[in-house]
């Protein structure tokens, strides 16, 4: 099998994440669906410092380190309203098949998957409180 270059590689993922955002945006998930919310956790598996550093750095990796968006799409309030906490939590964990977007379950538990989401809803804070 032959190797691509790094260039052809990029130029594939651009046109992917490009194919992905349209799709969002001509069927957006099902938001409108009133499902039971699950509890807040009251604790989180890792300290709080320790996922404010992971999702700073590894995710900020993808979607900039402001979150603003780069080579994922960005991770602000706005641009996340129209989906809930708990979706997000499982995009987080399970990732999106066919796309950049990787499985973090085996190194993130269900409740900073749903701690993550429900600070990226609120603002995601610089630094751990």
């Amino acid at each position: 099998m032959r190797k691509l270059s790094w260039n052809v590689r990029r130029v594939r993922l651009r046109k992917r994440l490009m194919i992905f955002g349209a799709l969002c945006a001509l069927f957006p998930l099902a938001s409108s669906i009133a499902l039971p919310a699950r509890p807040v956790p009251a604790t989180t598996s890792k300290p709080i410092d320790e996922l404010v550093r992971l999702v700073r750095q590894d995710c900020g990796s993808c979607h900039g380190l402001t979150l603003k968006g780069g080579l994922g799409k960005p991770l602000l309030p706005e641009n996340l309203a129209g989906r809930d906490a708990d979706t997000l939590a499982q995009i987080i964990l399970d990732g999106i098949p066919g796309t950049p977007m990787p499985p973090w379950r085996g190194i993130l538990a269900e409740n900073d998957a749903l701690w993550i989401a429900r600070k990226l809803k609120e603002g995601f804070p610089d630094a751990a409180p």
